[in-house]
């Protein structure tokens, strides 16, 4: 696991496939996605540097964001009510449906994935819908962004211009431009999904797949919806 610093209170966990994300309130922990099957110990190794982990913010049920939420005691899980019977293991979700030439793009990242019949399912999962604020980041927003899967969120910190995109955005790793996400199960209304996030006034966006936009995030986005 790499960690990059990209604020005093947030840093970024890049993992071989897939990244999350630590939000710092003082010594109170957010962690925004949960990396693969096995992530736990490497993020609370570093986590426990800096406070205690209270809450864990799923964008979506995807294994290399939602493997490791279950490797947590006694944290709380939050996930929109569409992709929380997944997370939970009482349903195999959806897959994507995928374009001729997402297919090898799919197979090679999933090679590189540990299996999720061996994660530890999370123990208490809060269910959301969009629309809720939450505790941390002087009132995090929820937004509901179906289209990359059912339940996709993102969260906005509209007190510090911080935007969580998961999937529904992604910066190409050739050369990092930014880009409607890739692997969705409804490609339209993931398109539609992304042009409101988009809309909102946010200086540093951060996407589960890429590097992010440190700054006039707000510029490069709607720059990308457009074109």
């Amino acid at each position: 696991m790499d960690v990059i610093e990209l604020l005093p209170r947030l840093h970024l966990l890049r993992f071989p496939v897939g990244q999350a994300y630590l939000w710092r309130d003082g010594e109170e922990l957010t962690l925004i996605d949960a990396g693969p099957v096995g992530a736990g110990a490497g993020i609370a190794s570093f986590a426990g540097t800096l406070g205690a982990v209270r809450r864990i913010v799923l964008t979506h049920f995807h294994e290399d964001h939602a493997g490791g939420a279950g490797e947590w005691d006694d944290v709380p899980v939050l996930v929109h009510r569409l992709d929380a019977p997944y997370v939970r293991g009482e349903q195999a979700g959806p897959p994507p449906v995928l374009r001729d030439w997402e297919r090898p793009l799919h197979a090679r990242a999933t090679r590189h994935l540990p299996p999720l019949s061996a994660a530890v399912r999370p123990a208490r999962v809060t269910e959301l819908s969009g629309g809720e604020v939450l505790d941390f980041g002087g009132g995090a927003r929820v937004i509901a962004v179906p289209g990359h899967t059912d339940g996709s969120i993102a969260v906005h910190l509209p007190a510090h211009g911080v935007l969580f995109t998961g999937d529904t955005v992604a910066a190409s790793p050739v050369d990092g431009q930014v880009m409607p996400g890739v692997f969705n199960l409804d490609g339209e209304r993931a398109l539609r999904s992304f042009r409101e996030l988009a809309a909102l006034d946010v200086e540093l966006a951060c996407f589960g797949h890429g590097d992010p936009v440190r700054k006039n995030a707000s510029a490069v986005l709607r720059a990308a919806a457009a074109g």
